[in-house]
C-alpha cells in the first residue's frame, strides 16, 4: 500500500480555515448529507494512500479548497463545481469512480468531472498547446461550460503557489500554458481580472528580471503617480459635484504584463510608456438615466481639458458585442500629459470589474465563427443574472413580490446553465496526429481529408488509417479527439469515385489534379497506340483529318476518346477504318472504299526516296521526281522560316518549321526520320499564315489594321476575325504572304498601331 499523504501543522491549519470560509460561502447550496460524503470520500482516499502530493509538493486537498473558494468568489459558482473540485483528487487516484460520484451527488457532478477526465487524457496526448486549434479543442471538449472555468480558476491557483517550488523546469512549462492557453481563455471569457494575474504571473516566471525591474519602477513612481491623480481629479470632482451627481473616482494602474507588451511594441524604456494609468469615473443613477448624465459628464471633461478625438471610443451609444458599455477620452492634463478617463455608471463598472462583460475581443483577440459570439453571450447573460442572485443574498433582502418573481427567475437561469452543454463547434473537429500536431477540419470529413491535408502523394496512396489503434478505411469520418495515423500503399491511385468521400475543397482540388494528369497518361499512351497501328498498315496521319475522324465517331472532347480507347470501349481498328473512309472519301469522293489492308508501302517510291536523300540538304523547290512534299499545316511553314523534313509512313516529306510546337516530340521519337530541308532560290509563291492581334477595344483600331494590310499590294487579307470582351481586343488575322522577311516588316507595322499589345504568329 502507498505511503499516506502526511499533513504539516501549518497545512491542517490552513485547511480548518479554509474550509470554514468555503462552507459559509455555499451552505445554502449544499444538499442534506453532501457534507458527510465528502468527508468520507476525501478521508478514504487519504487512508488508502491514493492522493499524493503532485509534482511542486503542494497538497491537493489545500489545492482544491483554494482554488474551491477562487471559483465561488471571482466567478460565481456554487455546490456542483465546488463538490466536483473537491472530488478530483479523489477520481484522479481511483478512490471513487465517476458513475458513483453521479449517483451520490448528481449528474451535473459527474459531468463536470468526466470533462476534466476527458481533458486530462487530452493532456497525455502532449499536443502542441501554443496554438489556437488547441484552444478550440479544449472548449469542444468540455462538456459543460464549468468545466473551462474550473480549469481556469485552479491554473490560477497554482500560479500563485509555485513561487518558491525548486522545480523549474516544470514551473516554467506551467506558465507557458499560463500565457499561451488559459489567459487567451479567461480574456474570451470576459474574466479579465483573472486574465491579468495569471498573465502577471507567467512574467514574473518567465520574465524574471523585466518583471522585478517593472514593480520596482511602478513603486518608485507611485508617490508622483498618486499625486498627479489627485492634482487631475481635484477639478472634475469639484465640478461634478456642483452638477449634482452622485458618483466615485479611482485610478487604474496599467497590469505589469501590459505594460510590459507596451514597451516591446514601442521597443522604449519603462518611462516612455506614458498612460500607465487610466481615470474612472463612476456614476451612480437609475439605468433609465445612465446615458445621460455620462454625456453630461463627457461634456464636462472636455470643456476642462482638451480632447484627443482620435483616442475616443464610444461604447455607449454602441455597445460592444459583448455587453460592454463605457465611455472612453483621452485629455491633455496638468503638465501636458495625456490621460484616459472611462466614464461610466455603477452597473456598468461591476460588470466590466467582474469579469462578465466578456473583453474577449479586446485588444487583438479577434471573433471567431463557429457560434462563438452566440456561445460566450450566453455565458455572459447566464454569470451576470448569478451576481444579481448573489448580490441579493448578500444583502439578506426581503424581496416583493416582483422581486421574488425576478429571483425565481434568475434562479431558473442558474438551473439552465447547471445543465447547460456545449454544443460550440458543432462544424468542426479536431484530431491529432501520431506526433501529437493537431489539425482542423470541417465537421463530416473523412481520413482521406486528412491524408491529403499532410501531402497530395499521401492522399494519392491512401488505403485507411489507424484510429485511436483501430484499422479503418479511408471512408471513415473523422471526430474530435481522434489520433489518426494514415495508412499508404504504392499500388493505390486516386478514382473518380474518392470526390464523393471527400468533404474538404483542398481535397478535392487534388483529387480532380491527380485524375487530370492520370487523363493525360493516358491519351498520349493511346495516342502513341494510334499512331504505331497507323504505322504498321502504312497509313499517314493527317492531325487535322484526325480530329474530323473522332467527330464522326460521336466525340465531342479528345479526352473522351482516348479515355474510351483505354477502356477498351472503343476499338483501335473501328478508329482506323472510320480514317481511312474519310480520307479516300476527300481524295476520291467517287472512289469505292477498301480496307486498309489492302494498302501497303510503294517499294519503288521509297527507293526514289532513299536515293533522292543522300544529299546532305533537301532543297524545297528543286524538280524532286517521284517524291511528294507539302507543308505542314501544324506549323504553317513560309518561305525563309529555318525548315526541316519529315518522312512520312506513306513515303512523302512533311516540311516543319524548326521552332513547330511538334518538333521537340518528332526529333525525340522519329530522328531516324528527320532530313535537312532548306528554301531554294527566291520564294515565288504566296503562303497562308495567321495572326493574332490583341489591344485594347479602341474606336478605328480594326480599321488601322487592315488599311495596313490593304496599302500593301503583295499582301492579301484572306479572313478576319473579333472578339471584344472587357474593353480588351482579340483578332485573328489569315493573310497570304510571300516571305518572312515581309512577315516581320508587316508585324513590326501593326504593332505601332495605337492601342496594339501584341502581335504574334501562330
Amino acid at each position: 500500500m502507498t505511503e499516506q499523504l502526511y499533513f504539516t501543522p501549518e497545512e491542517r491549519k490552513l485547511i480548518s480555515t479554509l474550509y470554514a470560509e468555503l462552507k459559509e460561502k455555499i451552505a445554502s447550496t449544499l444538499e442534506p448529507g453532501d457534507e458527510e460524503k465528502l468527508r468520507h470520500h476525501l478521508l478514504h482516499s487519504l487512508e488508502c494512500g491514493q492522493t499524493q502530493r503532485d509534482l511542486f509538493g503542494l497538497n491537493p486537498i489545500v489545492s482544491s479548497l483554494q482554488t474551491a473558494i477562487l471559483v465561488v468568489d471571482e466567478i460565481g459558482l456554487r455546490r456542483d463545481a465546488v463538490l466536483a473540485i473537491m472530488l478530483h483528487p479523489c477520481v484522479e487516484a481511483g478512490a471513487i469512480t465517476i458513475d458513483e460520484v453521479g449517483a451520490s451527488y448528481g449528474l451535473a457532478v459527474g459531468r463536470i468531472l468526466h470533462g476534466l477526465q476527458r481533458i486530462q487524457e487530452l493532456y497525455k496526448k502532449n499536443p502542441v498547446i501554443e496554438s489556437e486549434n488547441f484552444r478550440n479543442l479544449l472548449l469542444s471538449f468540455a462538456e459543460d461550460m464549468r468545466v473551462i472555468l474550473i480549469m481556469i480558476a485552479d491554473r490560477v491557483n497554482l500560479m500563485r503557489q509555485i513561487r518558491d517550488v525548486m522545480a523549474e523546469e516544470a514551473r516554467r512549462r506551467v506558465s507557458e500554458e499560463a500565457a499561451y492557453l488559459y489567459a487567451p481563455l479567461a480574456h474570451k471569457l470576459g474574466l479579465y481580472k483573472l486574465k491579468s494575474e495569471l498573465e502577471d504571473l507567467s512574467l514574473k516566471y518567465l520574465e524574471h528580471d523585466a518583471y522585478y525591474h517593472i514593480k520596482d519602477k511602478l513603486n518608485a513612481t507611485k508617490a508622483a503617480r498618486d499625486a498627479y491623480i489627485d492634482r487631475f481629479i481635484g477639478p472634475v470632482e469639484q465640478k461634478l459635484k456642483e452638477a449634482g451627481f452622485t458618483f466615485h473616482i479611482k485610478g487604474r494602474t496599467k497590469s505589469i504584463h501590459s505594460i510590459w507588451q507596451k514597451m516591446k511594441k514601442q521597443k522604449c524604456q519603462f518611462e516612455g510608456v506614458y498612460d500607465l494609468f487610466a481615470i474612472r469615473i463612476i456614476i451612480d443613477c437609475p439605468v433609465e438615466k445612465e446615458k445621460q448624465q455620462c454625456w453630461q459628464t463627457f461634456a464636462i471633461i472636455t470643456d476642462m481639458y482638451t480632447s484627443n478625438p482620435k483616442r475616443m471610443r464610444d461604447w455607449l451609444t454602441v455597445p460592444k458585442s459583448n455587453g460592454y458599455e463605457s465611455l472612453h477620452i483621452t485629455v491633455l492634463g496638468p503638465e501636458q500629459k495625456w490621460v484616459e478617463v472611462q466614464i461610466r455608471t455603477e452597473r456598468m463598472d461591476e460588470v466590466a470589474e467582474r469579469g462578465v462583460a466578456a473583453h474577449w475581443r479586446y485588444k487583438g483577440v479577434k471573433a471567431e465563427g463557429g457560434g462563438m459570439d452566440e456561445w460566450l453571450n450566453g455565458i455572459r447573460q447566464m454569470l451576470e443574472d448569478s451576481l444579481k442572485v448573489e448580490n441579493m443574498e448578500s444583502k439578506d433582502a426581503s424581496p416583493s413580490d416582483g422581486d421574488a418573481k425576478s429571483l425565481n427567475s434568475q434562479l431558473s437561469t442558474l438551473n439552465t446553465m447547471d445543465m447547460f452543454r456545449m454544443d460550440l463547434y458543432d462544424d468542426e473537429v479536431y484530431v491529432f496526429t501520431p506526433r501529437g500536431d493537431l489539425l482542423k477540419f470541417p465537421k463530416g470529413a473523412t481520413v482521406l481529408d486528412m491524408a491529403y491535408h499532410i501531402h497530395t502523394k499521401v492522399g494519392a496512396q491512401c488505403t485507411g488509417a489507424r484510429i485511436n489503434n483501430r484499422i479503418v478505411t479511408f471512408r471513415q469520418e473523422l471526430h474530435s479527439g481522434d489520433q489518426v495515423e494514415i495508412l499508404t500503399s504504392s499500388t493505390q491511385h486516386p478514382k473518380q469515385e474518392w470526390l464523393n468521400i471527400v468533404k474538404t475543397s483542398r481535397a478535392k482540388a487534388k483529387i480532380r489534379l491527380s485524375l487530370k494528369e492520370t487523363q493525360q497518361k493516358e491519351a498520349l499512351l493511346m495516342k502513341e497506340m494510334l499512331e504505331r497501328k497507323f504505322r504498321n498498315r502504312h497509313i499517314e496521319q493527317d492531325e487535322g483529318l484526325m480530329m474530323r475522324t473522332i467527330k464522326k465517331l460521336g466525340y465531342k472532347e479528345n479526352s473522351d476518346f482516348f479515355r474510351d480507347l483505354a477502356n477498351d470501349t472503343l476499338d483501335a481498328q473501328t478508329v482506323i477504318d472510320k480514317y481511312v473512309e474519310l480520307q479516300q472519301g476527300e481524295n476520291n469522293p467517287d472512289a469505292t472504299v477498301r480496307s486498309a489492308e489492302e494498302f501497303t508501302l510503294d517499294n519503288s517510291k521509297l527507293s526514289t526516296l532513299n536515293t533522292q536523300l543522300n544529299d546532305d540538304v533537301l532543297v524545297i523547290g528543286q524538280d524532286l521526281k517521284g517524291l511528294d512534299f507539302s507543308l505542314a499545316h501544324c506549323c504553317n511553314p513560309i518561305y525563309g522560316d529555318p525548315v526541316f523534313g519529315f518522312v512520312t509512313t506513306g513515303g512523302g516529306i512533311k516540311i516543319h518549321r524548326q521552332d513547330c510546337p511538334n518538333a521537340p516530340e518528332m526529333r525525340r521519337r522519329f530522328g531516324y526520320r528527320i532530313v535537312k530541308a532548306r528554301w531554294s532560290g527566291k520564294g515565288s509563291s504566296q503562303y497562308s499564315i495567321t495572326l493574332r492581334v490583341i489591344g485594347n477595344d479602341d474606336l478605328g483600331i480594326v480599321n488601322n489594321l487592315t488599311s495596313i494590310i490593304s496599302k500593301d499590294e503583295k499582301l492579301v487579307l484572306r479572313s478576319i476575325n473579333i472578339d471584344s470582351n472587357d474593353g480588351l481586343f482579340r483578332g485573328t488575322l489569315t493573310i497570304m504572304i510571300n516571305d518572312n522577311t515581309r512577315l516581320e516588316t508587316l508585324m513590326k507595322k501593326l504593332r505601332t498601331v495605337k492601342g496594339v499589345k501584341q502581335v504574334e504568329r501562330i
